[in-house]
């Protein structure tokens, strides 16, 4: 049934949208109790409040780490009405009931988001406040909990509608709210002290995130999906605003986030272009256009619907080349008032400007859900260092060298088995996802001889290029497929155990192929 709201306890970090609020219960009449500053503030509005301390006669102490935790206080919100030996022990000890409870909690998230140090942290973990609202939360069947200032409203509505009382539905929908604020904020906890501790697997994992977007579907129309950003979020996808565009589907974040990762990666200006979350052209240049007509021309039929990134402010030129083509996203770190207006053009283009760049060697965690569990694994954020291997007779040129580098950074953002080839520091052909090595190798040179053909070039884009594997070779045969494609050298983990028959080949063709010693498997 609708409970009359009479009392209220008021305690908030947050004073967002507090002056509205607390002279709105006012107007219905209705016993403030407060603490600190949340009190200050509510008087300074010429709001009636009452200290806590006043209602409990006890005082705050600890530098106000004790001041809500009394039986006065928890007694009043998790006392069951009508029940008869709830409500003696109320009379006996001069317990009144609390209806409505404001609290939001000390802000630890964003005090670690801060930089701030280990005592500092420490003192921001509430501890009284996630003990009223669980109690509050428990007990709403008769109390409403408010832990969200965006929340106000609703209440607010509720009891314009109800003469001043809050219906069950929306008691327990805050209620809801409420344990789930308590669950996010105590993972925030754990997920802070075990970095402290550098214990990256907990015995319990704790993972937590706040709704950004309810999605029309996931990967398909029958599937419910939904978009959380973690806390902190890293730079990217979940900080980007969108400056225009449709509303964003669960593949285009996904895909997004893949084309972000991979111009990441880069000091010098580069543009990917992302097609289910692989790439169909990525390139580096000295300009921004450059980069991107590089990358387009690898395979201008696949980038048809795809999703752009770049790792500069969009300008001008580039975004008048990207208005050309259909593309469904553009993400970058920001755009000039020209590039703008031109993207602006095409309505349901979608831009996303995310201010900064995650960092790829940045540290971190990802998750993975299995049937009945999770998968947990630090980020792929090591690169292979210019200290490799070289394995045969023939040493890269600086040229192949540099080539190398930049397809084996690209091919750590291809699905497995990867294969990718580039030259000019752009890819000429990309083989993704094949249950063979062989197989990625010689779909890989197919693309980029159609490629060629559809641009009507004389020459085979392969021919003198370099080729990159997200893993060793088993056998010679994907060198030898290589080979035949015009590669003239090769970048690879090495580690297998044919690995002599592999360079021995590479030899035979007048290959030069260093080892990195580091795979980059992505499933």
């Amino acid at each position: 049934m609708p409970i009359k709201v009479r009392r209220a306890l008021i305690s908030v970090s947050d004073k967002t949208g507090l002056a509205e609020f607390g002279r709105f219960l006012a107007d219905y009449d209705v016993e403030i109790l407060s603490t600190g500053g949340s009190a200050k503030a509510l008087s300074d509005l010429g709001v009636p409040v009452t200290e806590v301390s006043e209602a409990t006669g006890f005082p705050e102490i600890m530098d106000g780490r004790v001041k809500t935790l009394h039986p006065i206080v928890h007694g009043g919100l998790l006392a069951v009405r009508g029940n008869p030996e709830h409500e003696k022990a109320m009379a006996a000890h001069g317990i009144a009931p609390i209806d409505l409870l404001v609290v939001n909690l000390y802000p630890f998230e964003d005090t670690v988001a801060k930089g701030a140090g280990f005592v500092d942290c420490i003192e921001n973990i509430d501890i009284g406040g996630p003990a009223l609202i669980r109690a509050a939360a428990k007990n709403h069947a008769f109390v409403t909990v408010v832990v969200d200032p965006a929340d106000y409203p609703w209440v607010m509505q509720d009891m314009e509608e109800h003469e001043g009382k809050v219906t069950p539905g929306l008691r327990r929908r805050m209620a809801g709210i409420a344990f789930s604020r308590t669950a996010t904020y105590d993972a925030a906890i754990s997920q802070w002290f075990s970095s402290q501790l550098d214990e990256p697997f907990p015995r319990r994992l704790a993972v937590s995130g706040t709704l950004r977007q309810h999605l029309r579907y996931g990967e398909n129309p029958h599937q419910m999906a939904a978009f959380y950003v973690a806390e902190p979020a890293r730079p990217g996808i979940a900080t980007a605003a969108q400056i225009q565009g449709k509303e964003l589907s669960f593949n285009n974040l996904n895909d997004t986030d893949a084309a972000l990762e991979l111009v990441a990666e880069f000091d010098r200006t580069a543009c990917a272009i992302i097609k289910h979350a692989n790439p169909c052209g990525a390139a580096v240049a000295d300009s921004l256009v450059d980069a991107y007509n590089k990358a387009l021309a690898c395979d201008p039929v696949s980038a048809f619907g795809g999703i752009i990134a770049v790792n500069r402010p969009l300008d001008a030129a580039t975004a008048d080349e990207i208005a050309k083509l259909f593309a469904e996203v553009v993400i970058a770190p920001d755009a000039d008032p020209d590039a703008r207006a031109i993207l602006a053009a095409k309505r349901n283009l979608r831009v996303l400007l995310t201010g900064a760049m995650p960092d790829p060697k940045a540290h971190g965690m990802t998750v993975r859900s299995l049937s009945g569990g999770y998968l947990l694994q630090g980020r792929d954020n090591q690169v292979a260092d210019e200290e490799l291997k070289v394995v045969t007779k023939r040493a890269p040129t600086n040229a192949e060298m540099e080539d190398l580098m930049f397809a084996f950074t690209v091919c750590k953002h291809v699905k497995s088995n990867a294969i990718v080839y580039a030259k000019d520091g752009a890819l000429v052909g990309v083989g993704a996802g094949q249950m063979s090595r062989v197989d990625s190798a010689r779909i890989a040179a197919i693309k980029s001889e159609e490629a060629r053909e559809a641009a009507g070039e004389p020459t085979p884009r392969t021919e003198g290029c370099v080729v990159a594997s997200d893993a060793f070779f088993p056998f010679a045969d994907g060198l030898l497929a290589a080979a035949e494609a015009g590669a003239t050298a090769v970048i690879q983990p090495g580690g297998s155990m044919r690995d002599d028959e592999v360079i021995a080949a590479a030899d035979d063709k007048g290959l030069a192929m260093v080892f990195t010693g580091l795979r980059h498997f992505r499933h």
